[in-house]
């Protein structure tokens, strides 16, 4: 399940099309649509998706492809690019730059590359499992956190929790030092780079969070689901992202509080 340098080659490549797709739509007239699941869409989702595709199709074309906006190819090689244009379209409507792009490689189930791209701001973190994540090029690092009530805690939107998630949220968030709201894969980016110290969050695709998983790994965090079990193509997308490894059982152990 090794990850190439050709594999390194197109991920960078990947971001660097989905970023050129992106920025002329921002702050501009950026095509708002609804999709059927009420989520946002925009001309910038879809350009940055095709952009990708195709550049994927070129290179590797037995390789799985796995987008937001464009759905599944299916693939011979037992590997799946997994693609999310523009994670926190929200936020990107709104003019707000934390959004991103996620790019990742998942190899027989396992999430083994993953970029998070954020194109107006240029900030870039590559991690691929075994090796330093790395940010702009220069080593990330998460921080340690010595005590759960000192931690800072971040979620998109508590409204994405059914009611038993949201009772364990809260349970959580009352034991952290404080909570910021909003997000979206830039959270799990501030996490490997130290600026905060968990991100909690639900009903996650697997889009979503692949490449969530080498980024904060690679920094020297941990993530999992809400049983401490390794996120693979198969989870349910309940995730947990932890800086400091050492805090992950206080973590679950208040998530378990679901209540009824």
């Amino acid at each position: 399940m090794r990850v190439t340098d050709t594999d390194l080659a197109l991920a960078a490549a990947l971001a660097d099309a989905a970023g050129a797709a992106i920025r002329p739509f921002y702050r501009a007239d950026y095509g708002l649509e609804t999709k059927d699941d009420t989520s946002p869409v925009t001309l910038a989702d879809r350009a940055a998706e095709g952009a990708m595709r195709a550049l994927i199709e070129r290179a590797f074309p037995a390789d799985a492809i796995i987008g937001e906006e464009y759905g599944i190819k299916e693939g011979s090689s037992g590997r799946a690019w997994v693609l999310d244009p523009i994670d926190g379209t929200r936020a990107f409507i709104a003019g707000r730059p934390i959004f991103g792009t996620l790019i990742s490689l998942v190899i027989e189930g396992w999430p083994m590359l993953g970029v998070i791209d954020q194109p107006i701001l240029q900030e870039r973190w590559l991690g691929v499992m075994g090796r330093p994540t790395l940010f702009n090029g220069r080593p990330a690092q998460t921080r340690r956190c010595p005590d759960l009530a000192k931690a800072l805690l971040a979620t998109t939107s508590p409204a994405l929790f059914d009611n038993s998630q949201l009772h364990a949220f809260e349970h959580l968030d009352s034991a952290v030092l404080s909570t910021v709201l909003g997000g979206d894969c830039y959270n799990y980016a501030g996490v490997a780079s130290g600026w905060l110290d968990v991100v909690v969050e639900a009903g996650l695709k697997l889009h979503d969070f692949a490449a969530l998983v080498p980024v904060v790994e690679g920094a020297g965090g941990r993530m999992c689901d809400w049983q401490g079990d390794p996120l693979t193509a198969d989870s349910v997308g309940e995730v947990v992202a932890a800086g400091d490894p050492a805090r992950i059982e206080e973590i679950l152990e208040a998530l378990a509080c679901r209540g009824h």
